[in-house]
This record gives C-alpha cells, sequence and structure tokens, in this order.
C-alpha cells in the first residue's frame, strides 16, 4: 500500500482517519462540464487509482467498500469533485496502511450482519447496502453495492440485501464443512423486525408481493435451518 501511495505522488500529504467526509455528496452533475476540466481530468489517472482501490478492498480493507463503490460509479466520466474523493480514500489508506485484519480464535462459528442506507443515490434514489461476515473475531467475507432495483421501503431494501447475504452464508457454511468445522446454521444479524417478520412469515403480503421472487430465497433458506435471521439494534 505504501509503495502504491508513493506511485500516485501521495507519500507525503496529511493522512486522514476517515475514508470518506460527510461533505462529500458525489453525483454526475460533477463531471466535466468545461473544456478546461476536461483537459485537466485527462491527465488524471482516475482508473488507474479506482483499480488500486478495489484491490486493497477486496484484500484486507472492508473499511473502504462503501466509499469504493461510491467513486467507481463515476470512471466513464470523472470530475474534479470526484477526484477529490478519491484523493481522500488514499489519504486515509496512507494513515491507516499498518492496520489489518486480526483473527483472535474466540468465536469459532460465522456470523453475518447486513444494513442499508435506504434512498441515498442522489441520482436514481437507490439503496446502498453492505453485509460483512466474520469469523474468530475477523472479518473474511464484505459487500457494499448500490441495490440494482429502487425499493419502496426500508423494509424492501433490508429483505433485498439479506437474500444476497444469505447467499454468501450457505457458501461460507458449505466451506466450514469442507475444513471439518461444521457450523448447523449461520446467524444473520439484522436491524429491521419487519425484514425478519417478512422472512419468517410465509403468509400473504399485499404490500410485498411486488418484491421479485428471487429475494424470497431467503425464506427458503430460513424455513430449511441454514440461516438465522435475528434482530441487532442499530
Amino acid at each position: 500500500m505504501e509503495k502504491v501511495i508513493e506511485n500516485l505522488c501521495m507519500n507525503n500529504v496529511k493522512p486522514i482517519n476517515v475514508p470518506l467526509a460527510s461533505h462529500f455528496k458525489l453525483s454526475l452533475i460533477f463531471s466535466p462540464r468545461t473544456n478546461e476540466e476536461k483537459k485537466y481530468m485527462s491527465h488524471v489517472l482516475y482508473e488507474n487509482a479506482i483499480g488500486i482501490l478495489m484491490y486493497a478492498m477486496v484484500s484486507t480493507s472492508p473499511y473502504i467498500s462503501h466509499v469504493v463503490g461510491v467513486v467507481s460509479r463515476f470512471m466513464e466520466n470523472p470530475g474534479e469533485e470526484h477526484w477529490r474523493a478519491v484523493k481522500w480514500v488514499l489519504r486515509y489508506l496512507r494513515g491507516t496502511s499498518n492496520h489489518c485484519i486480526i483473527f483472535n480464535g474466540s468465536e469459532g462459528s460465522v456470523y453475518g450482519y447486513v444494513d442499508g442506507d435506504y434512498a441515498c443515490d442522489l441520482g436514481k434514489r437507490r439503496s446502498i447496502v453492505g453485509y460483512v461476515f466474520t469469523l474468530a473475531g475477523g472479518a473474511i467475507s464484505w459487500m457494499s453495492k448500490l441495490q440494482e432495483t429502487v425499493a419502496l421501503s426500508t423494509t424492501e431494501e433490508e429483505y433485498i440485501v439479506a437474500s444476497d447475504a444469505s447467499k454468501e452464508a450457505i457458501c461460507l457454511k458449505g466451506l466450514l464443512d469442507d475444513i471439518g468445522r461444521t457450523q448447523e446454521k449461520v446467524i444473520l444479524l439484522c436491524d429491521s423486525q419487519s425484514a425478519i417478520h417478512l422472512a419468517t412469515n410465509p403468509a400473504y403480503h399485499s404490500k410485498t408481493k411486488h418484491i421479485d421472487v428471487r429475494h424470497h430465497f431467503l425464506r427458503h433458506v430460513v424455513d430449511g435451518g441454514k440461516v438465522a435471521l435475528q434482530k441487532v439494534h442499530i
């Protein structure tokens, strides 16, 4: 990471302790409009920097998953404000390059956490959702992305991300079985009580019948005892 930061001429910048500041409200309106802006951005290694950030995020840095998902949306036509956000992340990595994921061995079961930010996308009002799975006190799998569909409620948003997370839970459960650490079910923790009721109650819900059938996979794995969806406080 230090080598990457040096190659991007960011090794002398002041480090910061947040991946992305709250004053960044990124959208397509910040794409270049004048010839001067387009000329400036033509010399910026935006795609190269995004690729580096993605590699760091996938490898050992789950804490930048959200911001990488945000800045990568503008790769087609990035503007100066988008580039400032990327440099902000690099400054964050500059100060946390020695951080690592620690596995303490105290907890031998896989736990999953799911959450979302409802309708936070300024352009199409889609939600940003994510999950993280831990084993032995450390993160082993994580994801943060913009939902493909526009959720009509926080219940729908959390239900859909919990369904996506349940697929990862089944995969991790199978991996544990392969290495001789059988786990009866994966606990999936969610802060939406209504989404939990929707997943565990097969009764007809007139306000949720529009939800795509593929997302009801969650009910199937909950009924089968492979995943247990439980409430966790915000």
